[in-house]
C-alpha cells in the first residue's frame, strides 16, 4: 500500500538566452582590472590585519600581562585567538579564490593577458591547478544541469546506486507515491543516522574539492576511471589544452615548493597555523557554496532531449551564505566572497559580468524569471542547509528527460510540467 505525498510543480523554462540577456544594462558588462584589482587587494588587506590582530592578540596571552584561573587557560586562549584566525582569514581568502574564478571566466579585466596571469597567480597559490580547472568549469557553466555533460555534483542514478529497478506497480517514477515496502527497501540501502549525514557531509566539505582534482571525485561518471585535472592527456581536455594544463601543473609544483621552503624556514606548525587552517577553509566554503548552488531537490537535472542553455543555467539557486546565522553574518558572508553565493543564477546566464555589477544585473533579470514562477532563492547557505539537502538528495531515475532528486524513501519533492504550447487563442486545445 502507498500514500500519495504532496509534490511542488516545476514549470520547466522555455526562456531563449536573448530573452535573459537583453534585460540586463550594458553598462554591467563592463569590466575594469583597476576596480577589480581593488577588491583583489582589500580582501588581502583584510587577511593580513586578521594575522597581525591574532599575533598581537598571542602575545597578550602570558601570566605576565593577562590572569588566568588555570595554567591550561592559556593553551586554549591561544587555540581560540588562531583559530578565529584561521576562519575569518579562510572566509576572506576564499573571496581570493572567487577573484581567480573570475579572472577564468574573463571577467577580472578587459585583458585575456591580465586575466590568465591573475587567475593563474591566485589559483596556484591556493592549490588550484588554473587552466586545467578553467576548462573543466566552462563545461560545466555550458552544460549545468546536463546529466550527461555537466562536470561536477552530477546525481547518482537509481542504477549507480545499486538499488532494485523501477518497480510501476509499487512506485511512481515521478517519485509521488512509494509502497510501504520500497520505501523500507529504499531505506535500507540509502538512510543515514543523523551522525552518519553529519560525518558524510562534513567529510565531504573538507576532503570535496582535492578530491575531485585529484580523482574526479563528484564529477561526470561517462569519464574512465583515472581521470584527474593534472594530466594533459586527460579525456577532460582537447588535444590543444596540453600546454595550458602543464601551465597550470607548473603553478601546483611551484606552490608546493613554496609551502615545503615555508616549513623549512618556519616550522611545520607555524605554516599549519598561518596558511593551512584558512586553506582548509577555503576547500570547505569552495565545497559548500558550489554544492549548495547545484544541489536541492527544488532543482531539475536534464537530459539531452530537454537540455537547452537557459534551462541549465537556470537549474540553479541564490543562498545568502552564513544568512543562517542572521543578518549581519550574512552580509559578512556576501561581502568577503563577493556575492558569489548570492547572485548565481545571474554568473550562470553571463559569466563575464564581474561581481561588482552582478547585484544591479541580477535584480534586473529576476525581473524577467519572477513572472515565471522559477524558484530562485534557497535556504540560506551553512551547515545546517548542508545537513538537509545531504539527507534529502539521493538519487535519480535512470529514466526521465527532466529529473528531480529522491530521498532515502524513494520520494522526490518536485515534478515537471511543461508549458501548454498546443492552446488556440480561444483557449481551446487544437491538434498540430
Amino acid at each position: 500500500m502507498s500514500t500519495k505525498h504532496e509534490q511542488g510543480v516545476y514549470v520547466v523554462p522555455d526562456l531563449t538566452v536573448k530573452d535573459l540577456l537583453e534585460v540586463i544594462p550594458a553598462h554591467c558588462h563592463k569590466r575594469s582590472a583597476v576596480k577589480s584589482s581593488m577588491y583583489m587587494f582589500w580582501n588581502m588587506f583584510v587577511i593580513v590585519a586578521f594575522y597581525k590582530v591574532a599575533t598581537y592578540a598571542d602575545a597578550l596571552v602570558d601570566p605576565q600581562t593577562l590572569s588566568l584561573p588555570h595554567v591550561a587557560l592559556y593553551s586554549f586562549a591561544r587555540f581560540s585567538v588562531w583559530a578565529l584566525y584561521g576562519f575569518w582569514a579562510g572566509l576572506f581568502a576564499t573571496g581570493l579564490w572567487v577573484v581567480a574564478h573570475e579572472a577564468g571566466h574573463q571577467a577580472f579585466s578587459e585583458s585575456k593577458m591580465i586575466n590568465n596571469t591573475v587567475g593563474w597567480i591566485l589559483h596556484s597559490a591556493l592549490g588550484v591547478p588554473y587552466h586545467s580547472w578553467r576548462i573543466t568549469h566552462a563545461k560545466h557553466h555550458a552544460s549545468t544541469g546536463h546529466m550527461t555533460q555537466d562536470q561536477v555534483f552530477v546525481p547518482p542514478t537509481r542504477s549507480q546506486r545499486g538499488l532494485k529497478p523501477f518497480d510501476p506497480k509499487r512506485e511512481d517514477l515521478l517519485g509521488s507515491s512509494v509502497s510501504e515496502e520500497v520505501k523500507k527497501e529504499f531505506y535500507e540501502a540509502l538512510g543515514d543516522s543523523p551522525l552518519g549525514a553529519t560525518l558524510g557531509f562534513m567529510s565531504y566539505l573538507i576532503a570535496g574539492w582535492p578530491l575531485y582534482l585529484i580523482l574526479n571525485a563528484s564529477g561526470q561518471r561517462r569519464y574512465p576511471k583515472g581521470s584527474n585535472h593534472f594530466n594533459p592527456s586527460s579525456p577532460m581536455f582537447a588535444p590543444h589544452h596540453r600546454g595550458q594544463v602543464i601551465i597550470s601543473d607548473i603553478g601546483i609544483f611551484l606552490w608546493i615548493a613554496a609551502l615545503a621552503a615555508a616549513i623549512y624556514t618556519y616550522g611545520f606548525s607555524t605554516v599549519s597555523v598561518v596558511y593551512g587552517v584558512p586553506y582548509l577553509w577555503v576547500n570547505h566554503w569552495l565545497v559548500l557554496i558550489t554544492f549548495l548552488q547545484h544541489t536541492d531537490p527544488l532543482l531539475p537535472h536534464y537530459r539531452a532531449n530537454e537540455f537547452t542553455f537557459p534551462r541549465g543555467a537556470l537549474s540553479t539557486l541564490d543562498r545568502n551564505l552564513l544568512g543562517d546565522l542572521g543578518p549581519i553574518m550574512g552580509w559578512i558572508g556576501a561581502h568577503a566572497t563577493l556575492g558569489i553565493s548570492e547572485t548565481h543564477i545571474l554568473h550562470h546566464v553571463c559569466s563575464k559580468i564581474p561581481h561588482y555589477n552582478a547585484w544591479e544585473a541580477s535584480a534586473a533579470l529576476r525581473k524577467v524569471l519572477v513572472p515565471t514562477g522559477i524558484r530562485l532563492d534557497g535556504a540560506p547557505g551553512g551547515w545546517a542547509e548542508m545537513y538537509r539537502v545531504y539527507k534529502e538528495c539521493k538519487f535519480v531515475e535512470d529514466e526521465g528527460d527532466v529529473v528531480f532528486y529522491k530521498n532515502a524513501y524513494g520520494l522526490a519533492q518536485m515534478r515537471p510540467v511543461f508549458n501548454d504550447t498546443t492552446a488556440s487563442d480561444s483557449g481551446i486545445e487544437v491538434d498540430k
